[in-house]
């Protein structure tokens, strides 16, 4: 049984803080931020992270920073999650656990190039909630159940647990549901994901359509979706990663929708009727010299 999660000191940093929220969500236990002494790393129910040189999942002990400076880019997060069975899921399902690796092990300037981005603009995408929640663990020596900041964090690594959790059953559901649909948009074929409507209904009926289209490798092959809409019994129809063979604003007078986004990437519908959501499609379908001026 796991009684203390224990980090360094100093200076925070997202792989150990989002490590530790993860384990909070499993084990609701005082989290202390001091160096480890021996007897720490040697006791299963001290969880050591990102400090101590050591990597032992059987006592607990999950640092990386011992690890040969060619070894490929892990964080303490990433080994917490290769502990836990969840990490092949985490990378597929969170975009933003690769990025995160690699800023950790590797900086800012080296991870910008392989990103491709300027670090000038990747300090653009800095948010005000990574900013503080960071500062104020940094300044932290222990903190416990009732504290603000451990029960952000614990709400933190259950929604993460959650929602890797749920996505693997997503995608296996959707890949139960969804349909194909092979349809003549503006005289070239085009491929559309279909998902539709069951009960009970999920919260957000598009959650893991791209996940899916991904792990299919279908990327290059869909250029829309068609699900559920939450908001009525109609559906919603998408672009997909803005491919601008569509554009919804084309069907924006159509009586049966009632919203089109006017960038054209989005519409919802009161249709339910399979061939009317399929005339829609290709009606919103742009012709490939409107495609060009889109492409620009």
């Amino acid at each position: 049984m796991i009684d203390t999660i224990l980090t360094h000191p100093g200076g925070a940093h997202k792989d150990e803080f989002l490590a530790c929220s993860v384990l909070l969500a499993l084990h609701p236990a005082p989290l202390v931020r001091r160096e480890p002494m021996p007897g720490d790393l040697a006791d299963p129910g001290i969880c050591v992270i990102d400090v101590g040189h050591v990597h032992d999942p059987a006592r607990n002990n999950f640092d990386h920073h011992q690890l040969p400076k060619d070894h490929p880019p892990t964080c303490s997060l990433s080994l917490v999650l290769q502990h836990l069975g969840l990490y092949e899921d985490a990378r597929q399902f969170c975009e933003w656990l690769e990025p995160a690796e690699w800023f950790d092990c590797r900086g800012m300037i080296t991870t910008g190039k392989w990103l491709g981005v300027t670090p000038e603009n990747l300090t653009k995408l800095n948010s005000p909630i990574d900013i503080t929640l960071l500062r104020r663990f940094s300044l932290t020596q222990r903190i416990e159940a009732g504290d603000p900041l451990w029960e952000v964090m614990k709400m933190i690594g259950e929604d993460l647990l959650a929602y890797l959790r749920s996505m693997r059953d997503r995608i296996d559901f959707i890949a139960r549901q969804a349909e194909i649909w092979e349809l003549n948009l503006a005289g070239q074929a085009g491929k559309v994901l279909f998902l539709p409507r069951t009960e009970p209904m999920p919260g957000e009926p598009s959650m893991g359509i791209d996940q899916f289209i991904e792990a299919r490798g279908l990327t290059k092959e869909i250029i829309g979706t068609v699900y559920p809409d939450r908001r009525s019994a109609g559906y919603g129809l998408s672009r997909f990663r803005d491919n601008p063979r569509l554009d919804f604003t084309r069907i924006s007078g159509e009586p049966d929708v009632h919203f089109t986004h006017a960038r054209g990437f989005v519409a919802k519908t009161s249709a339910h009727d399979i061939s009317r959501l399929k005339q829609l499609i290709a009606n919103s379908a742009a012709t490939p010299a409107v495609q060009a001026v889109s492409g620009k």
